[in-house]
């Protein structure tokens, strides 16, 4: 689990004078208090010798860690075989050079046999010594390892990038020299298939080499471009994602990312010359741990983001990834009662809220006729047993609004409880559902003593939260009062809302906006939809929030987490890059909808979180988590 963070001052540069189309795809180098960042800058077009804009590769400083200033060309088109562009530099210090790498187009229209890879050697970073074509063949985005691999000078380059089949491999040669030896590569090339790595997870997809590698205890970690769906149709969806390789044999991966690290999301990385793009160009690791990932975006500026590399390589590496959940040993703690015909086809999806030490769970409950209710259990002590579950349900259909209108056996009902303590009056926000009309929120309370004590007669009559013609699920009250203002989360579509209310008095008007917290994010796991799952927890560093995913893929349902400003809850501080919880065990991988993992409640014991969820919508499992460590994924301190 591991959390990203965009430069606020984002974009970190922008095209400048003769830079007039873009000034992207930037790779750093780090010497001193000086930051170096090598780039492309693509000029305006010229219709007799760059139609498209003549591309160079320019450098800028940043002194101190300032803005990047002193700019000017660094490699430019003087050569037959870059005379109509250099592109996308990578740069690495090598032995006693600088070393960079770039794409050179030998000829315009370009095509795969005017694309390769050249060569330009500094000892400075003002002057270029040396300019040499490496690839006799079509190849793009060459970058070289930083120090030599068991005693062979190694690079990673996408071969064929125009060409497909592309592949990413790794070079190896006994000196720097022989990378512009054209009889090197032919041997090369006749063993290419055994120096391919290959991230790919389906054959419509495409990858390409990012950010020169770099080492870490745990093997050589390299930030490359992942393209889904770049063949046969549908949206072509541009991320950043990460290798880890070993350290004596970077031709075998030993980790990786699940997916995108960074997909485009914001309106510099959304709009320009090329849209929706984020390319991975360069990184430095600092040394408190901070990596600092360089990209191009929308192919027109330099950006940045950050993550904490410790938690990034907990997600790389499976055996570290696995241990961060702890499910319940007992799982599932609720399953359907044959015997009961109101929760004899499905018990899941329990709100759950802690009082006086102990946890409490409605849970949503299905007999034959798909009637959705609400049964009680109340755990024991440490959460992760039931010490008491009634017979008969505690919650059901009252309103003309949830009662079954449509097909006998349809779904209908009181569905997904999520449970909020204000004061001394226990709310229960429920989705509401006539089997004919859109789904819509609703809310009933009853004093806390009651609750305890069993009185369930006393739950108020249910009144609608949400509009009557809209889709809108997933709805909690924020059990704190700011400002005098209550906090009402909800779910419209595929995106997470909040109102903001004086009164709990929904008898004259209701939920009427949707002020956005977040939505999918494309090429990710949660792509398809997003919603809230519990009542957030306050914490120190703010609103601990659970929400579910669903992937547009298999539609797989999983658990997320993010934190909220504590005191303005519609602001989002951090949001993880990955799932906290995925289905993995067979009864959430099979049962009414299969692969399903889906909260509605969770408890905090001391440092000990209990997330309770129902699985493939019919069973009741939970998971523990260290408070302490979800909030340091979310809070990295070398982020703040």
């Amino acid at each position: 689990m591991y959390i990203v963070k965009r430069n606020p001052k984002n974009p970190i540069l922008i095209p400048n004078g003769e830079e007039a189309q873009g000034a992207f795809n930037g790779c750093p180098l780090k010497r001193g208090n000086s930051t170096y960042l090598l780039y492309r800058a693509v000029g305006n077009p010229d219709p007799l010798s760059a139609p498209s804009g003549l591309s160079t590769v320019n450098i800028a400083v940043s002194e101190n860690n300032g803005e990047f200033e002193k700019r000017g060309r660094f490699i430019v088109p003087d050569a037959p075989w870059d005379k109509a562009g250099c592109e996308d530099p990578r740069v690495t210090f090598f032995e006693d050079r600088y070393v960079i790498f770039y794409t050179a187009l030998g000829g315009y229209p370009f095509n795969a046999g005017n694309i390769k890879v050249g060569a330009a050697l500094s000892r400075d970073l003002k002057t270029v010594h040396e300019k040499h074509l490496v690839t006799p063949f079509n190849a793009k985005a060459m970058a070289l390892f930083p120090e030599r691999v068991n005693g062979k000078v190694t690079a990673i380059i996408t071969a064929h990038t125009d060409e497909p089949p592309s592949c990413i491999a790794v070079v190896q040669c006994d000196k720097l020299e022989d990378l512009w030896d054209e009889a090197f590569w032919k041997r090369w090339h006749a063993e290419l298939p055994q120096n391919v790595l290959n991230p790919l997870r389906s054959n419509r997809d495409h990858a390409e080499v990012g950010a020169p590698p770099i080492k870490t205890e745990h093997g050589w970690l390299h930030l490359y471009s992942y393209i889904q769906n770049y063949f046969g149709g549908g949206e072509r969806i541009f991320g950043i994602e990460a290798l880890l390789l070993d350290l004596n044999d970077p031709r075998k991966i030993v980790g990786r990312t699940s997916g995108p690290i960074l997909v485009p999301e914001e309106l510099y990385e959304r709009y320009g010359l090329i849209k929706d793009i984020v390319f991975p160009s360069g990184a430095l690791l600092h040394e408190n741990g901070r990596l600092e990932i360089y990209y191009g975006a929308a192919d027109s500026v330099c950006a940045s983001a950050s993550l904490y590399i410790p938690d990034l390589l907990d997600a790389m590496i499976p055996e570290r990834r696995d241990g961060f959940a702890t499910r319940a040993p007992n799982n599932p703690l609720i399953v359907p009662d044959p015997k009961h015909s109101w929760e004899e086809k499905a018990t899941f999806n329990a709100g759950a809220v802690d009082i006086d030490g102990t946890p409490y769970l409605l849970y949503r409950a299905m007999g034959g006729d798909n009637t959705s209710v609400l049964g009680y259990a109340r755990m024991s002590k440490d959460g992760l047993k039931v010490e008491e579950r009634l017979s008969e349900p505690v919650y059901v259909p009252r309103a003309s609004f949830e009662q079954k209108l449509g097909s006998r056996n349809g779904n209908s009902g009181c569905e997904d409880p999520r449970i909020t303590i204000i004061g001394d009056i226990l709310y229960i926000g429920y989705t509401s559902y006539d089997g004919v009309h859109a789904p819509r929120a609703a809310l009933s309370s009853i004093r806390v003593e009651d609750f305890v004590a069993k009185r369930f007669e006393r739950f108020s009559m249910p009144e609608l939260v949400t509009p009557d013609t809209i889709d809108d699920k997933d709805m909690f009250i924020l059990p704190t009062v700011i400002d005098g203002n209550y906090y009402i989360f909800h779910r419209i579509g595929g995106q997470i809302c909040v109102d903001v209310r004086k009164s709990l008095d929904f008898s004259k008007s209701r939920v009427d906006r949707c002020i956005e917290i977040f939505g999918p994010r494309r090429g990710m796991w949660d792509d398809l939809k997003v919603g809230a799952s519990g009542v957030p927890i306050l914490t120190d560093k703010g609103w601990l929030f659970i929400y579910h995913g669903v992937s547009s893929g298999r539609k797989t349902y999983r658990l997320g987490s993010a934190l909220l400003d504590k005191n303005d809850p519609t602001r989002v501080i951090a949001r993880t890059v990955e799932p906290i919880l995925e289905p993995a065990k067979k009864d959430e991988l099979e049962g009414q909808i299969p692969r399903v993992v889906f909260s509605c409640g969770m408890v905090a014991h001391g440092d000990t979180l209990i997330i309770y969820y129902g699985g493939a919508d019919s069973v009741i499992s939970a998971a523990t988590y260290s408070l302490k460590q979800i909030l340091a994924k979310l809070v990295p301190s070398t982020l703040e």
